[in-house]
């Protein structure tokens, strides 16, 4: 098996094997996984972190061997906390990194990958926080555009910014709003749940299509159009500007 990790600063995960099909997550710098399957210019992976499968460009990862697979996968992880900021290298050149990006082996503002040392001057999270901190992480998203496939504040759908929130603060969920759906504990009923609780919501067909994180006082923050704040009622959420709901429903997890 073939292992790799990104030293870029976003790179896109494609549904097939071609730059026009479409882009069902990305792979931040420093975010590592699985090979399963590579070819002349595209390489299969799974993610460590949510063992999502998609396919990446070749040129745009570093190989790395299994040992040093396993050792970034038990090294407690860190993250950078600034929406974007800057890495250098040991000849001073600069790169990218966005908000959520994995800093492998960070300490005192150093990180490296394989043979290459960076420098990170920016704030990091490498700590567990507590359920109320969700919110106030999730406010670091606000207004930042839907993508989908996105998980930056440059660009986020629904599962994508409930799990890197959820990330931020020390805790791991799945990738996608279906699976989210299957983790946690069902809540019956609105007043049941507590901030940073997911609701959940399905199409016509009953199939799992959106996610938010519960507010105070039956609000809800979400990614629809852009990350936004809407009114949550039981049937759903209520777009106050438009005076209809948008999403129905289905149900309430809550994870911590």
């Amino acid at each position: 098996m073939l292992f790799g990790i990104c030293n870029l600063s976003i790179v896109p995960v494609r549904l097939e094997p071609n730059e026009n099909y479409g882009m069902i997550s990305q792979v931040l710098f420093g975010e590592h996984f699985k090979v399963l399957e590579r070819r002349k210019e595209w390489s299969k992976i799974r993610m460590d972190f949510d063992k999502l499968e998609g396919w990446i460009d070749n040129k745009q990862y570093l190989e790395i061997d299994e040992d040093y697979y396993i050792k970034l996968t038990e090294t407690p992880r860190c993250f950078a906390g600034e929406y974007i900021d800057f890495i250098t290298d040991k000849d001073e050149s600069l790169a990218t990194v966005p908000l959520g990006a994995c800093l492998p082996f960070y300490s005192k503002g150093k990180f490296e990958i394989l043979d290459s040392k960076y420098t990170y001057d920016g704030a990091t999270y490498n700590a567990v926080f507590k359920k109320e901190t969700l919110i106030k992480i999730a406010f670091m998203f606000l207004n930042a555009p839907f993508l989908k496939g996105g998980k930056t504040p440059f660009g986020i759908d629904s599962g994508g910014f409930t799990q890197t929130v959820y990330k931020l603060c020390g805790h791991q969920i799945f990738r996608t709003a279906p699976e989210q759906a299957k983790q946690g504990e069902v809540l019956s009923f609105i007043e049941e749940s507590e901030p940073g609780d997911l609701a959940l919501f399905d199409d016509a067909e009953g199939n799992i299509v959106h996610v938010g994180l519960i507010m105070f006082d039956n609000y809800i923050i979400h990614s629809f159009g852009k990350v936004r704040i809407d009114r949550l009622d039981h049937s759903g959420i209520f777009n106050e500007e438009t005076g209809r709901h948008t999403h129905k429903l289905r149900v309430i997890k809550k994870i911590i």
